[in-house]
């Protein structure tokens, strides 16, 4: 089982230097434990400093190792798809591995509303874009009445080719992820109970139209040396309502622990599982990515 890491792109900083300098420098330590994957998410509108993934991925691109894919999450009914393959060609040409194209649905009215997308028809807006996407990274001239582009084409196009990673957490979704993707990214709200159906949902409907797939989940991890430190930050932080998720779907601890609950996935058949740091200081985010390193070696043993 691989080990990737989505770095958070929320940073509860005053100064807005500072908090793009931590970005850096988590990636940085992610790279040097030998994690497999650097991605970043996507949100707007925010009221705290949030750093927009395309500028940060064009600065990562020289931190992170040259084999490894990299790449960023996309909530396509918020973006114009011309805008989105364009700016995946230039990252993409930046960087000599694969491109990871990260995408969902997206929520929430008040982004939607400040982006000036419209909420109930972003799936079949999501389906639209990506249909738009994949044709102008393909070289092909695109046209779609629905999002309004006529004749589009892009350049440049991603040197080492792409990997589609939808989001998904029903069951027309998970088909959606089966039917457009290269894997399906299960959001860090999936629990050991609840992977098995979803898992079954995604890899039957992709063995049914011929498809290859990948079980990709994200999980929020505190790991740190003191291992009893590690487990009291994350009790406090479910206690206080994280996220509205429960114990059972972060992982905290030491090594071992987290080695321990990290291992529940693998046994599930989950492919890989994308890191991030819970709601931690700059220097606990930078030793959970280190001991990150450890814990994947202890999975791929």
């Amino acid at each position: 089982m691989r080990i990737g890491v989505s770095l958070s792109s929320a940073q509860f900083v005053d100064d807005h230097a500072e908090g793009a300098a931590n970005i850096i420098e988590r990636a940085r330590a992610a790279r040097d434990a030998g994690l497999d994957s650097l991605t970043l998410g996507d949100h707007h509108s925010m009221p705290v400093p949030y750093y927009q993934n395309v500028p940060m991925i064009g600065r990562l691109t020289a931190e992170w190792a040259s084999d490894r894919p990299l790449g960023c999450l996309f909530l396509l009914p918020l973006w114009n798809p011309v805008l989105v393959a364009e700016q995946i060609g230039t990252m993409a040409s930046l960087h000599p591995s694969t491109f990871v194209i990260q995408t969902g649905i997206g929520g929430g009215d008040s982004q939607f509303a400040a982006m000036g997308a419209n909420l109930r028809t972003r799936g079949s807006d999501l389906d639209e874009s990506i249909r738009v996407i994949k044709s102008l990274l393909a070289g092909e001239t695109a046209s779609s009445e629905q999002v309004g582009l006529t004749d589009a084409v892009v350049s440049p196009r991603p040197p080492a080719g792409t990997e589609w990673w939808i989001s998904a957490g029903a069951d027309g979704p998970l088909r959606r992820a089966a039917r457009e993707g290269d894997a399906w990214y299960g959001g860090p709200d999936v629990t050991p109970d609840r992977a098995p159906r979803m898992i079954e949902v995604y890899r039957n409907e992709a063995e049914r139209l011929g498809r290859p797939h990948c079980v990709i989940v994200r999980k929020d991890v505190v790991i740190l040396e003191d291992g009893n430190r590690a487990t009291q930050l994350g009790d406090d932080m479910i206690a206080a309502g994280y996220r509205g998720m429960p114990r059972e779907a972060v992982v905290y601890g030491g090594v071992d622990q987290a080695t321990e609950e990290l291992a529940v996935y693998r046994e599930l058949g989950v492919d890989d599982v994308i890191i991030r740091c819970m709601t931690i200081p700059q220097a606990d985010a930078v030793e959970t990515l280190t001991l990150a390193g450890a814990v994947r070696a202890n999975l791929t043993a």
